[in-house]
């Protein structure tokens, strides 16, 4: 299942950032392939129930600081444009830019930022379940 999500991320991305480039064959390029998130935990189990796939594009404007929130559910993105800071609860932090993959974190409080002049775009697949959150803002 993770393999079908990362393929169909990959090819949703591709689509999006509208490739200038003329090709004759299809191309797939492994971005990234994990069983752990970026800070080096293990990714848990897929919870049980009607498998639900979120796809969302999220925009996060110049000089931007999302909110603290955790997700508990296994996602990944692939960051199209700019640049952005991801910091976790403990204060490990990851940095992006356009092109770079993110295996996110599960169940781990943490936040976005982007300290650039330009828009940050990221797009980013959630492997949910129906009727559950895909993401938990801390109070």
């Amino acid at each position: 299942m993770k393999k079908k999500l990362y393929l169909l991320l990959a090819l949703y991305v591709s689509f999006l950032a509208g490739c200038s480039e003329n090709i004759t064959t299809v191309k797939a390029e492994t971005l990234v392939k994990s069983t752990h998130s970026w800070n080096g935990e293990l990714l848990p189990a897929y919870p049980q129930g009607q498998p639900e796939i979120t796809i969302l594009r999220i925009q996060i404007p110049p000089h931007t600081e999302l909110e603290m929130h955790e997700h508990p559910v296994i996602n990944m993105g692939v960051l199209i444009k700019g640049e952005l800071t991801v910091v976790a609860e403990s204060g490990k932090t990851l940095h992006l830019k356009a092109g770079d993959p993110i295996v996110e974190l599960v169940n781990n409080w943490h936040y976005g930022k982007n300290d650039g002049n330009s828009v940050a775009e990221i797009i980013v697949a959630y492997a949910g379940v129906e009727g559950k959150p895909i993401t938990v803002k801390k109070k």
